[in-house]
């Protein structure tokens, strides 16, 4: 069982509160757009999603369950 990230990108603003928690798993490129770099990260990187989804202004970010 594992989970999904998922971006509402109608929400987002790519202020890049989430890649500053998990760069690894979000980031902003110069053209100020949001990549998830990887949807469906291990079980372990689960606590930074869920601070990313916790602490997203927008409230953009969201973990889907497998």
């Amino acid at each position: 069982m594992g989970f999904k990230v998922v971006v509402d990108f109608d929400k987002c603003e790519s202020n890049a509160v989430c890649m500053a928690i998990a760069p690894d798993i979000f980031e902003v490129r110069d053209d100020d757009y949001l990549y998830v770099l990887d949807e469906t990260p291990a079980e372990e990187r689960r606590p930074a999603v869920q601070e990313a989804v916790d602490r997203c202004p927008k409230q953009a970010i969201s973990i889907a369950e497998l």
